[in-house]
């Protein structure tokens, strides 16, 4: 996936401790969400339709994934 990371707004979660230890987001066009290590920005990219992210999200939020952490 190309994309010009200069360009490209990532945003770092605003609960990231600070270490690097984290995922940024962004979104590049109306219906697509992506995803990256913020360890390695020059990495792969996970991408995520809005309705996918809006219900990973949704998920998050109801303790759904509480299991794992």
């Amino acid at each position: 996936m190309e994309i010009d990371q200069l360009k490209t707004g990532w945003r770092k979660s605003s609960a990231s401790s600070g270490n690097g230890a984290c995922v940024e987001t962004t979104s590049v066009k109306a219906d697509e969400i992506l995803v990256r290590n913020s360890r390695d920005p020059e990495g792969p990219v996970l991408s995520f339709t809005k309705a996918e992210w809006v219900a990973f999200v949704a998920g998050v939020k109801a303790g759904e994934f509480d299991a794992i952490v």
